[in-house]
């Protein structure tokens, strides 16, 4: 897997859409309209930054299952975010469900108004 692969996943969803907010070289992912819009990955050529459980020792669970690929996010670690890379022990499949649960965590903390159509939690 790597960024583009990622991203198309992530756009794939019911009401994606990309942003750079900080006009880095990757773009996060967002869901939910306009200015609600609330970013579920964070992409990069190493990997994807995901919501990776609802309390930080949810989160603690892949830092345990792969020490070498899984790291606590810079700023936003202690909310359950993690960074997982791209290419080593993390399976494409899981990687995939990470994004997934992500989003479904994202989106399950909107507003009902802000969540997209075809979203079934």
């Amino acid at each position: 897997m790597d960024v583009a692969d990622a991203l198309a996943h992530c756009l794939a969803k019911p009401g994606a859409w990309p942003d750079n907010p900080w006009d880095h070289e990757f773009p996060v992912a967002k869901v939910g309209p306009g200015e609600h819009g609330k970013i579920f990955a964070f992409l990069s050529a190493g990997g994807v930054g995901v919501k990776a459980g609802a309390s930080r020792d949810e989160a603690d669970e892949w830092l345990a299952r792969y020490p070498d690929d899984a790291s606590v996010m810079a700023y936003i670690g202690r909310s359950g975010w993690n960074d997982l890379a791209f290419g080593g022990a993390i399976p494409d499949d899981e990687l995939l469900e990470a994004i997934d649960e992500s989003y479904r965590l994202v989106v399950d903390k909107l507003p009902k108004k802000h969540r997209p159509t075809g979203w079934e939690q």
